[in-house]
């Protein structure tokens, strides 16, 4: 038998599953002092937690664990590098709390548009005072849902019901995926211009810290509502503390920097503010309990690790190539042009890299979507681009090409109605550093994919080079490296440049026109 050990207030459909399988022996015993706990069963095989902070000493005293389950999506409480270390894999129930955030919004829009809070207070006060408590109805407005993951997608779902006119923002989905759930894709401006509502469902990081600022505020309507259930950061509140006001927009916030008690930066902007109950149901608490014990079951049983979020690099592979997948995708999506709705994945993977294409397959789609973590495994990968509208497919290579070690991967994407865009980019390994040796036509390149870079691609004719370095120039900007080849045809020229620091968005505007660019973009590699 199995020993369990779940150190936390978790559904008793956890216990009920692992005890009918028969191989477990199930400890439940909510603590305050999980390291104490853990002492007292150092036979423990796997945990389950939610909150609780799994430290390498907690990690340490249990000799015997194998699994942490966390019961939910995040599990920055686990230390997974030490688990990892210790040979202890680190799983996650992803979706078990996707509906009851969608529900959250839903109820925090309403609540908010007929005032129910406070004419609540007001009305237990013994006042009867409707005309202050004029509301407004949801249903017929525009809602504009930025991340159409598995949250935002079921927020769209919930709201079908109501008649809006669903807009949304995803850099990844589809446009057949987004039209199956009735959303409008746009871009970011245009979505605060025309929603009445936006509701935010992205990750936070380097990529969407502060995302919500100034300029796109100053596009927003007037009298517009944000709500966020997802991450606190994603919104720069002292831009939208300079702003709310005048514009007269409403905010409805369940997030925060601290999961804690005390004084939050957001009191004097949130019209309402909860403390972060977007997984506080019943329903979500039972799902992630009754996930928790299926996948540990099936991880026994079957081998299934689609969860686990700490894997190690299969033996024989060399990390760098993981790097190199993930770099790849992250310069093709740039290619391919932030407008494209991606439709098709291929990749083709050479020499002895063709026995790990299941395992390459993730670090290029947690390229292409924050949504998705890198950790995850093949099926999950699958999984997720199905969800999102994106077909995959991994060909057949032909040995003789001489591509020892090397990947090429293709991303196609959709632009307007009618239009389909493809970027076809091959990468590889020389002495341990990655090398970029063709993009589409544009052979023997030889590019070290590394630090700020920017891409333009033009006509070929004499003279352009030193336009763009000119220009740069005069922006005070270095260049490290460059490279310059024309296409196969000799129609077009590719300069990629590798410089000193991040070229602005006027500058590489102002390039592009005096070149007559037909491609320009910059990226940190």
């Amino acid at each position: 038998m199995k020993k369990v050990l779940i150190p936390t207030k978790l559904n008793q459909v956890v216990k009920d599953i692992l005890d009918a399988n028969g191989h477990y022996t199930v400890v439940m015993e909510e603590t305050t002092d999980l390291p104490a706990l853990a002492q007292r069963h150092p036979d423990t095989y796997a945990m389950i937690v939610r909150s609780e902070k799994v430290t390498p000493a907690v990690i340490d005293s249990l000799p015997a664990l194998k699994v942490i389950v966390r019961a939910g999506s995040g599990y920055d409480t686990i230390d997974t590098k030490y688990a990892r270390k210790k040979g202890i894999d680190v799983m996650t129930t992803p979706g078990a709390n996707a509906n009851a955030v969608a529900e959250e919004v839903i109820a925090l829009m309403l609540a908010d548009a007929r005032h129910l809070i406070k004419a609540d207070a007001s009305c237990r006060a013994g006042l009867w005072d409707k005309k202050s408590f004029m509301g407004r109805e949801v249903s017929g407005k525009t809602v504009g849902i930025v991340g159409l993951g598995a949250i935002g997608q079921l927020v769209a779902k919930r709201l079908s019901g109501f008649e809006c006119q669903l807009i949304g923002y995803d850099p990844v989905i589809s446009q057949d995926r987004a039209q199956q759930v009735g959303v409008e894709l746009v871009d970011m401006p245009t979505l605060f211009e025309r929603a009445d509502y936006v509701t935010l469902h992205v990750p936070e990081n380097d990529q969407t810290r502060g995302m919500v600022n100034a300029e796109l505020l100053a596009r927003a309507k007037k009298g517009a509502t944000i709500v966020n259930c997802a991450r606190s950061g994603i919104i720069n509140e002292a831009d939208l503390r300079a702003v709310k006001a005048e514009k007269g927009l409403r905010f409805l916030n369940d997030v925060y920097p601290k999961d804690a008690e005390g004084p939050k930066t957001c009191a004097d902007i949130a019209d309402i503010m909860v403390p972060h109950l977007g997984a506080s149901t019943k329903e979500a608490n039972t799902k992630a309990a009754a996930l928790a014990a299926q996948e540990l079951i099936e991880f026994d049983e079957k081998g299934i690790t689609s969860y686990i979020v700490n894997r190690g690099i299969p033996a024989g592979l060399d990390e760098a190539y993981g790097e190199l997948a993930y770099t790849l995708s992250k310069l093709g999506r740039s290619l391919v042009g932030a407008e494209a709705k991606l439709k098709l994945i291929e990749t083709s993977f050479y020499g002895t890299l063709k026995p790990y294409a299941n395992w390459l397959l993730v670090p290029i789609v947690s390229a292409l979507s924050e949504d998705f973590d890198r950790s995850m495994d093949f099926p999950a990968a699958r999984k997720f681009l199905s969800g999102m509208g994106i077909d995959y497919n991994d060909r057949e290579t032909d040995e003789r090409k001489g591509f020892e070690n090397s990947i090429t991967l293709d991303l196609t994407g959709g632009v307007g109605k009618d239009t389909l865009r493809t970027v076809s980019i091959r990468g590889t390994l020389t002495e341990n550093t990655m090398m970029i040796s063709r993009i589409n036509d544009f052979h023997s390149l030889y590019f070290e994919p590394k630090g700020h870079t920017a891409v333009f691609i033009y006509k070929d004719r004499p003279g352009v080079l030193g336009q763009i370095g000119a220009a740069l120039a005069a922006a005070h900007i270095n260049i490290d490296d460059v490279r310059n080849p024309h296409d196969t045809k000799g129609v077009e020229s590719i300069a990629i440049l590798k410089v000193n620091q991040a070229v602005p968005v006027e500058v590489m505007e102002k390039i592009a026109k005096e070149i007559k660019a037909f491609t320009h973009f910059t990226v940190e590699l």
